[in-house]
């Protein structure tokens, strides 16, 4: 039989899309608070601050709903629990419009809303690396989750252009009844399109079962049991990767938080043209990730899974730590935005072999072990998000950012001791994986 797309059938990379939209809406969702935050802090009477504590508020909330959340999805499936997780995120988006201006508790109401916002899409990638598991054999989960996380690309890109716009001509709170609105709009397409196993599709073909099948570790993520947390929780592997990501997440987030407000407040750009070099990192984002899956599948088939997914993983958080620190030199607002960008574009060339390893490490037990990597994750979020305005205020906005690419040199040194053909609880001898 053919390995062709076209002839084998499609609903897998079908499946794929849809988790890529739905992690758009997500970032859509995630990133408007930040694009809005000069008028919101104003109509709220919050100071930078304070509203670092609501961006770690969301993070937190999303940091520790991970590895629950990923249970859920084995235990229920990661059709319903992302069916569940899109309503959830879109309430509590126009939420989050609904408190009034000059209201006295305003700060303790936007931290619990966005608290829950957090626990509500903390389902989303979980749940989809369990969705990876189940419908994408493993030689194809590198380019997989490349284009599932190029949806965090789009829809943080969107995000500052959508936002903006609306803001000229009406306020921030519209803006966040918007984007509820299309989250609501991709449920209603999830429901119809997604489901839970290939074989309940009804648009599968009998060969395209038949492939995604013939892959021992795609066959042990439909038929396997639940691992034990303590099994998750204490292997090598497991901790190594949430490490890595921690670092990965504070350098990410510094974007997802504080990028537009240091185009508009530190670096002097207007409403419109922050709004518009705001898209830039996130759109590298989308290229990064995409071509980091699709190089890490290519070098996988031809060196080996160590070389195909730990060498773009250094190799990109290793860049991103040079690019960071070389926009920090950079006098002119609008190329040092592109600089940037090539730094968030880096950085997602090892997004892929996060998800990819844990996916395959994970087997049936995808969801869980990626949610207590993305744990990790989020906690760096939570870390840069807080501590960014402080080390503004003490040292400067170049400080912060130099921080982050140290974060990211860091990660880029623990992915060398990563050991991609390890199994889940597997006593494997640390050994250096080689750099691409």
């Amino acid at each position: 039989m053919s390995s062709s797309g076209g002839r084998i059938g499609n609903v897998r990379w079908l499946m794929v899309f849809l988790v890529f939209a739905v992690a758009a809406v997500s970032y859509l969702d995630r990133a408007n608070i930040s694009i809005a935050a000069p008028r919101l802090k104003a109509d709220l009477g919050i100071s930078d601050v304070q509203l670092g504590m609501v961006f770690s508020a969301f993070v937190f909330g999303y940091a520790f709903a991970q590895p629950l959340a990923g249970r859920l999805a084995d235990r229920f499936g990661p059709y319903r629990v992302i069916a569940i997780g899109i309503f959830l995120w879109s309430v509590l988006t126009s939420a989050t419009a609904l408190i009034p201006a000059g209201y006295a508790g305003a700060l303790v109401a936007l931290i619990a809303v966005r608290a829950a916002l957090g626990v509500g899409e903390s389902i989303i990638f979980p749940a989809g690396n369990r969705l990876v598991a189940a419908w994408i054999p493993s030689h194809e989960r590198g380019l997989a989750n490349g284009l599932i996380f190029a949806g965090v690309g789009v829809g943080a890109g969107i995000a500052p252009p959508l936002i903006t716009s609306i803001m000229l001509t009406h306020d921030w709170r519209v803006a966040f009844h918007v984007t509820a609105l299309i989250g609501l709009v991709a449920l209603a397409v999830w429901m119809l399109l997604a489901r839970e196993k290939p074989a309940s599709h009804p648009w599968m073909r009998e060969a395209e079962l038949e492939h995604i099948r013939s892959d021992r570790i795609t066959q042990a993520a439909e038929t396997g049991g639940l691992a034990k947390w303590r099994t998750i929780v204490l292997d090598r592997q497991v901790a190594l990767l949430t490490l890595c990501y921690f670092c990965f997440g504070y350098v990410v987030w510094i974007f997802f938080t504080w990028f537009f407000t240091y185009l508009s407040e530190v670096r002097g750009l207007d409403l419109k043209a922050s709004g518009l070099y705001a898209m830039l990192p996130f759109m590298a984002m989308a290229v990064g990730s995409s071509a980091g899956g699709w190089i890490s599948d290519g070098l996988a088939k031809r060196f080996g899974k160590r070389i195909g997914r730990c060498g773009p993983a250094v190799l990109g958080m290793g860049l991103a730590a040079i690019f960071l620190a070389a926009a920090m030199t950079v006098a002119d607002a609008r190329l040092a935005a592109v600089v940037l960008a090539l730094g968030s574009g880096s950085l997602y060339l090892s997004q892929s072999a996060f998800w990819t390893l844990s996916a395959d490490l994970g087997k049936s037990s995808a969801g869980s072990v990626s949610g207590v990597m993305n744990m990790g994750c989020q906690l760096g979020g939570a870390t840069v998000a807080a501590l960014t305005p402080v080390i503004a205020q003490q040292l400067g906005w170049n400080a912060g950012f130099l921080v982050a690419a140290a974060a990211a040199m860091a990660g880029a040194v623990g992915w060398l001791f990563i050991d991609a053909d390890a199994g889940l609880g597997a006593r494997a001898k640390p050994r250096l994986a080689p750099a691409v």
